[in-house]
């Protein structure tokens, strides 16, 4: 069992610690935040900038490139 699934999915990480999460650093989060580059959800209250750890989870998933079976 991972981390992730241990935690609530619902858990929500500051950007320091999604961007731990996903290996990234936070400036770059902030970045893709600003520039919209990839649809990355991300809660916003006052200056505070939360990920939630289904969504991080869901974005790893979606960048995944699987290898083609040869036939």
């Amino acid at each position: 069992m991972t981390y992730a699934e241990k935690m609530p999915p619902t858990l929500r990480l500051s950007r320091q610690e999604a961007a731990h999460y996903l290996g990234v650093a936070p400036a770059t989060l902030a970045v893709w935040s600003c520039t919209k580059r990839y649809d990355l959800p991300y809660v916003k209250v006052g200056r505070r900038v939360q990920y939630r750890l289904i969504d991080l989870d869901r974005f790893l998933e979606s960048r995944t490139v699987r290898s083609e079976t040869l036939q």
